[in-house]
């Protein structure tokens, strides 16, 4: 059973855009995975705040949170996926003539 309510520490990503790791703030970084850590790059401390099951999020639900910190001790929040057209419009070079 997960736990009803922690301090999580939230920290992003300087490598990834939009991905995000929480952890309980007494224990910080420590039970992170150093392969993770690896892949995740440098973490920017970001906020802590108080987060319980009912607490709203935009982009990450408050139960999976606390249910993965309490099992595996973090949790990873994965960018966005993005739709294959808005991936092109990296591709498309630009024509200044216009």
């Amino acid at each position: 059973m997960s736990q009803k309510r922690i301090i999580c520490s939230i920290y992003r990503s300087k490598k990834k855009d939009e991905m995000y790791l929480y952890v309980d703030k007494t224990k910080a970084l420590s039970l992170v995975p150093e392969s993770l850590l690896s892949m995740f790059g440098e973490p920017e401390h970001r906020m802590d705040m108080l987060l319980t099951a009912d607490k709203k999020l935009a982009k990450a639900n408050a139960e999976d949170i606390l249910s993965n910190i309490d099992e595996k001790g973090y949790y990873l929040q994965m960018p966005p996926v993005r739709e294959k057209y808005m991936l092109d419009m990296y591709k498309t070079p630009v024509n200044p003539t216009y």
